[in-house]
């Protein structure tokens, strides 16, 4: 996560805060208008138009609101976020305005975190695929070395020790070192799985790295011979993509030494060294690595659209605590999108076929998937309700699972799909790709409204002729 969030509190943000205002406009009207609003000033803050980019947040702010309906809320923080990228052309105005450059005051990002496992089974989904590959790639194995590249989650760690103790030969030696810098995050963990590890008369040994996952070197992960390796990245890797591919208004890189991701490349030969018998993937499906603005913009709007739409299929339109944390949550993410640039632009997200590209050329290929993992996901799934989520595999070879959500029993609602592929070395070590596309369903057609991701999808978005 970027450091920034929302930046700009005396200008923009508070006013977003207050209910909009009575404008005539129906929801189909308003939601057009403010999306049309958000593109413009995208284009104005891009080529360094301040002053139009200052009108069109004025519009915004008349029309969007933090409280209103899920088009209303998405405007608010993607305005917020042009804010935040017009003010940091003054960086002692940005840092003042942002808390000295510390983000949202009081804010909780493992309350968040925990509110979105909790509420929707995209991660729980992750966690059941990733055990049962993991146990199923680890069988036989006595000793074994997991190497966690940022979650430290009790709830992906403690089943999966579970699991693996209950062999014909009882536990394996376990260790697994955490990736983390989150020292209350690193003594929750500690404690729950030193607390499971007893229980199961496991040999047990967590080690912790406290360094960001760009400054981790092969010397820091302490891998002996004769361990059974395997890592694991839940939303994390992305962070290595950053790079100083800064543009300025014309579009030309600001930075002409730029080649590659410099730091992914490094990461990837280290895998290749240590030579892991598994490695596991969970990245969001969809494209915020664009240097240009207006492309990862527009790509975020069609991204975060579905994102609150389904905030509001489980939350419903009134506010509640629960999903201001989760829009918060995702309002520092989009902050970082629209408003960084350079190295500190760590999110930097990317399809599934660009990273079965990049983990293809560090000699990783497509395996099948086992029958067991797909049914612990199924029953992973089938605990949010009855009718709500559907696994399948849309491939013969069952190298591709999706999770369909179909929260509404109306027929004529979109549904949409999270495929996931495995991939495997070609010296017979395995790895697996999760492709977390968080896209759920639009609103059904008798709504009173469009919800934003339906409106995005109508406009039909062009950016071929936008200056940057």
């Amino acid at each position: 996560m970027s450091s920034s969030s929302s930046s700009t509190k005396l200008d923009v943000t508070l006013s977003l805060s207050l209910p909009p205002r009575n404008d005539g406009l129906n929801p189909h009207e308003r939601g057009i208008k403010l999306i049309k609003l958000l593109i413009n000033c995208a284009n104005h803050a891009s080529s360094g138009n301040l002053h139009h980019a200052d009108t069109c947040l004025h519009q915004i702010t008349e029309l969007a609101s933090v409280s209103g309906d899920s088009m209303q809320r998405l405007t608010a923080r993607f305005a917020s976020a042009l804010a935040a990228r017009v003010v940091k052309r003054w960086s002692g105005l940005y840092k003042a305005l942002n808390n000295g450059g510390n983000g949202l005051v009081g804010f909780d990002m493992d309350r968040a975190r925990s509110i979105f496992v909790r509420a929707f089974p995209y991660l729980g989904f992750s966690y059941a695929v990733i055990n049962r590959t993991l146990v199923q790639a680890m069988h036989g194995e006595r000793v074994i070395h997991v190497i966690d590249l940022g979650s430290g989650d009790p709830k992906l760690w403690v089943p999966f020790i579970r699991a693996i103790s209950d062999g014909p030969d009882g536990p394996p030696r376990m260790k697994i070192t955490c990736i983390s810098k989150n020292k209350e995050a690193q003594k929750k963990l500690e404690c729950r799985l030193a607390k499971e590890a007893k229980g199961l008369n496991m040999e047990f040994e967590l080690n912790f790295v406290d360094v960001g996952l760009r400054e981790l070197t092969l010397d820091m992960l302490k891998v002996k011979p004769g361990e059974a390796l395997a890592l694991v990245s839940v939303l994390t890797l992305h962070v290595l993509l950053a790079e100083d591919d800064r543009v300025n208004a014309f579009g030309r890189s600001i930075n002409n030494q730029v080649n590659g991701c410099n730091r992914m490349q490094d990461f990837l030969e280290m895998v290749k060294l240590i030579g892991p018998k598994v490695v596991l993937l969970v990245e969001q499906e969809s494209n915020h690595n664009s240097t240009r603005l207006v492309d990862r913009f527009v790509e975020g709007l069609h991204y975060y659209s579905a994102l609150f739409d389904s905030i509001d299929t489980t939350f419903g339109e009134i506010s509640c605590s629960d999903r201001m944390a989760l829009e918060d949550m995702f309002g520092k993410e989009i902050e970082n999108i629209v408003a960084g640039d350079g190295v500190e632009r760590k999110e930097r997200h990317e399809r599934y076929a660009k990273w079965a590209v990049r983990l293809s050329r560090a000699g990783l290929r497509p395996v099948r998937l086992w029958t067991e993992t797909m049914e612990e996901a199924r029953k992973v799934v089938e605990a949010y309700g009855p009718g709500g989520f559907k696994i399948s595999s849309e491939k013969a070879d069952r190298s591709t699972l999706s999770l369909t959500f179909l929260k509404s029993s109306n027929p004529n609602r979109p549904t949409s799909s999270v495929p996931i592929s495995n991939f495997r070395r070609a010296s017979a070590a395995l790895s697996f790709q999760h492709r977390a596309s968080f896209i759920c369903p639009v609103r059904s057609r008798n709504t009173t409204r469009l919800s934003p991701l339906r409106i995005c999808r109508r406009l039909k978005f062009s950016t071929a002729d936008s200056p940057i």
